[in-house]
C-alpha cells in the first residue's frame, strides 16, 4: 500500500542540502547508493543517533513504493517509504513515524539525493526538508539546523568514501 505524498508545494518547510564530489560517474554512484547499507554510512554524530539495523523491509529498494523501517542506536525507529526513483540520476524518500525527538518536531520528512554529471564523476546533492509541526518551525529552521547539517555531511563523506572504494576494487 503506497504511503500518500507528506509534503507538497504549499507546504513551509525546512530545507538542509550537503553536497559532494566524487570521482565516479554519476550512474555508478547512484547504483551504489541507492541500496547502500544504512548502518555503514549513518553513525551516530551527536545528538543524533546511528543506524543500527533496518526492518520489515517489503521490496528491493530499486522502484517506487517499497518501505522499511530503519532503527536507531538509542531504541528509536522511523517509518521510510520510497516515493521517487529515475534511474542513474534521482531517488526520493520519506520518513514518518519517528519515535525519538523528531516525533515532536516534525510531521515527517522527504530526502532527496541527485546525481549530476560534474566532469568525469558526480556532484551528488542530498536534501532533507522536514515537515514541520504547528509552531515547531523555529526550533527545526535555529538550533536544530546547524546539527543536523553535521550529521548529514559526515553520512554523505562515508557515502562518497564507500562508492569511491567500491570503484577503486573493481
Amino acid at each position: 500500500m503506497r504511503t500518500p505524498i507528506l509534503i507538497s508545494s504549499t507546504d513551509d518547510t525546512v530545507s538542509i542540502t550537503v553536497q559532494q564530489r566524487s570521482s565516479v560517474a554519476p550512474s555508478k554512484a547512484f547504483r551504489m547508493i541507492v541500496p547502500i547499507d544504512l548502518t555503514s554510512v549513518f553513525h551516530r554524530v551527536a545528538p543524533f543517533p546511528g543506524v543500527k539495523s533496518v526492518a520489515n523491509q517489503t521490496e528491493e529498494w530499486d522502484h517506487v513504493g517499497p518501505t522499511r523501517n530503519p532503527q536507531f542506536d538509542d531504541g528509536s525507529q522511523v517509518d521510510e517509504q520510497l516515493t521517487e526513483y529515475t534511474e542513474g540520476s534521482s531517488f526520493a524518500y520519506q520518513l514518518t513515524g519517528f519515535t525519538n525527538v523528531l516525533s515532536h518536531l516534525a510531521a515527517g520528512v522527504r530526502g532527496e539525493w541527485n546525481f549530476n554529471p560534474d566532469g568525469d564523476g558526480t556532484l551528488l546533492r542530498w536534501t532533507y526538508e522536514f515537515k514541520p509541526l504547528r509552531g515547531r518551525r523555529w526550533i527545526l529552521a535555529g538550533p536544530f539546523a546547524p546539527l543536523w547539517r553535521r550529521y548529514m555531511v559526515a553520512a554523505l563523506a562515508r557515502c562518497v568514501r564507500a562508492v569511491e572504494a567500491a570503484q577503486g576494487n573493481s
